[in-house]
């Protein structure tokens, strides 16, 4: 196995109040995190102090469920938080050099607004912007735009392929010097360094150009969430950073060596696409210590939070079974297929009851789950990148800001020690932060094969 010379990267997921399920009815966070900008500001800048690559937001169109019961203990995590791109750009205004990535999804957006968007938050931030591109997989958001029922599986992949194309066409639209602003000679821009799309495809029909100059970056990073199998070949296609999940180190090494073994038939290299997994760190100076504050969030679940959770995870409702009782055999639904079959491994695996897996997985939703010291968490933050199962992490607080600070405060001490990770920014640019290139623009790549 090769040597690793590079470092860490690290994002700072944000959820509002914290990612355990439970997590606002914590004593030590804010019930109304999610509609409270400052609370946002405090985060992202606690993040950039500690040279965090990027700060990323999760995003849905729709409410999870019409249960009244389910809604009103769940309302932290779906129903009262900002639009991503919105608060961002706010950020963006508050920050420096931390990276600023959002999700939006490719079912119920189209390209032309994605593209412009993320384009100008690119510009607003200086180089700073991420595309999060989902498929989305609940029915509840495509009652919001027309639909009565989602796009099948294959469908949205297929969809998301071409609207990836379509929105890193939009970005070419313009040369990077075709903005000439010359007052004396009156000409704002150069025709011949205009690019006119003219796409047509089976789900879009976009002439453009985009009414956005190419950006500091040339293309936002484009980040993508899925780990199904076309999930695998979008990332492998499309996709520079993959956030995904795995439980075990054997599955994360298996993951990470086949998803970069398929970046060679896209003519793209391994450094093209930094794995990041997700990872859920409970923090304490001791292990008691970070045990306690795990059982103190796990003591909060309301069971039925607990099974409206594993039911969404799972893409099944299981509240015909008893919660005491195992997982019962599922069928393939029109959701997460990857979450599915990740639930149903973890089940199985540790042999779970329904009650038992809505306990296990409330912290992180199926993400990897680590509980310790400082040093215990490096140890296996450490293992599992010098392994070759990812290249950094997106760290999800079990509560916030307690959660980000212990982890900012403990933990960050002990990569630096080990040489995991930057003490200072070494550029300006979240493609600079990942070490990934800024992609040449493709008229331009034309013109020097013709030389």
């Amino acid at each position: 196995m090769a040597q690793r010379t590079d470092q860490l990267r690290l994002g700072a997921f944000l959820y509002p109040g914290g990612h355990h399920i439970a997590a606002w009815r914590h004593p030590d966070t804010q019930a109304n995190a999610g509609i409270d900008f400052r609370h946002y500001v405090t985060l992202a800048r606690a993040a950039e102090a500690a040279k965090f690559d990027l700060i990323f937001l999760a995003d849905g169109v729709g409410t999870r469920g019409d249960d009244v019961a389910f809604l009103s203990r769940t309302a932290h995590s779906y129903q009262a938080q900002f639009e991503p791109i919105t608060l961002l750009s706010a950020l963006a205004a508050v920050t420096e050099r931390i990276g600023l990535v959002g999700t939006a999804s490719t079912s119920f957006n189209e390209p032309y607004h994605v593209a412009r968007k993320f384009a100008s938050l690119d510009h607003i931030s200086g180089g700073r912007a991420g595309w999060n591109l989902v498929t989305s997989s609940s029915e509840y958001e495509a009652l919001n735009f027309n639909r009565d029922h989602h796009f099948a599986h294959a469908e949205r992949y297929q969809r998301a392929e071409e609207f990836a194309d379509v929105v890193t066409g939009l970005w070419d639209s313009w040369d990077d010097d075709a903005f000439l602003y010359d007052k004396a000679g009156g000409q704002f821009y150069d025709p011949s360094r205009r690019h006119v799309l003219g796409h047509k495809g089976a789900h879009f029909s976009v002439r453009g150009p985009l009414n956005v100059a190419r950006t500091p970056q040339g293309h936002p990073v484009v980040v993508q969430a899925g780990s199904s199998e076309p999930g695998k070949e979008l990332a492998a296609r499309s996709g520079e950073v993959v956030f995904t999940a795995q439980q075990t180190l054997a599955d994360a090494v298996a993951f990470y060596a086949d998803l970069k073994g398929r970046l060679a038939r896209y003519g793209r290299s391994p450094d093209d696409l930094k794995i990041m997994p997700g990872v859920f760190p409970v923090v304490g100076r001791s292990e008691s210590e970070a045990r306690e504050k795990f059982e103190a969030l796990q003591s909060l679940i309301d069971p039925v939070v607990g099974l409206a959770l594993v039911s969404g995870l799972t893409g099944v409702n299981l509240s015909g079974y008893p919660l005491d009782g195992p997982i019962p055999e599922l069928q393939a639904t029109n959701g997460s297929k990857s979450r599915q079959a990740l639930m149903l491994d973890l089940a199985r695996r540790e042999q779970l009851t329904i009650r038992q897996l809505y306990q296990r997985v409330a912290g992180a939703r199926g993400h990897w789950q680590v509980i310790g010291t400082p040093e215990q968490i490096a140890d296996a933050l450490e293992e599992r990148f010098l392994a070759h199962g990812a290249d950094g992490y997106n760290v999800m607080a079990p509560i916030l800001p307690g959660g980000l600070t212990d982890f900012i405060e403990l933990v960050l001490p002990e990569l630096r020690r080990r040489n995991l990770f930057r003490s200072e920014y070494a550029g300006t640019t979240l493609r600079e932060h990942l070490g990934l290139r800024r992609p040449e623009h493709p008229a331009r790549a034309q013109a020097q094969q013709v030389a």
